[in-house]
């Protein structure tokens, strides 16, 4: 079954997502909303990635707790904003446009293993994404906002 390859690979951005949270709270602490709400949003995906490490295990995946504490570092893309690292409101802009597209595709991510899970009539798993995905969405829909909050200013600047 392929429930499994979705399992892994929700775990591994759902980590990832954490850790730069935490990154961008810790980068952005003179920010006080960026890094009190930041730092609340990395704990909703840590439950996240703990609850996922349960339902691997029900499919015989070893996800274990080392990815989500050590994922891989966010490489930079090619649609990243230009600027150098000393010009905090540009960092912030480009960190959270990072978010934002990261909880974009952890949602997409919990999505679909809700329609496997509904598909293979699995109710535990599919709870498990009816709890988590809509956290997914409001950590997108955070970012989003607090894009939309602050790039007329930088971008005006």
């Amino acid at each position: 079954m392929r429930i499994g390859v979705a399992l892994r690979e929700l775990h591994g951005s759902e980590s990832a997502l954490e850790a730069e949270l935490l990154r961008v709270a810790e980068r952005h602490a003179r920010e006080h909303e960026i890094h009190h709400v930041a730092t609340d949003l990395a704990a909703w995906s840590g439950e996240h990635v703990r609850e996922l490490v349960g339902a691997g295990s029900r499919y015989g995946l070893d996800l274990g707790e080392s990815a989500a504490r050590d994922p891989e570092p966010p490489t930079e893309e090619s649609g990243e904003l230009p600027g150098d690292d000393s010009d905090p409101d540009m960092l912030l802009l480009a960190d959270l446009r990072r978010l934002y597209r990261m909880a974009a595709g952890v949602s997409l991510d919990w999505d679909l293993l809700g329609q496997g899970a509904q598909v293979t009539a699995d109710t535990e798993l599919l709870a498990l994404t009816k709890r988590c995905h809509p956290r997914s969405l409001r950590q997108m829909k955070w970012a989003d906002a607090m894009l939309r909050t602050v790039s007329p200013q930088i971008l005006a600047g």
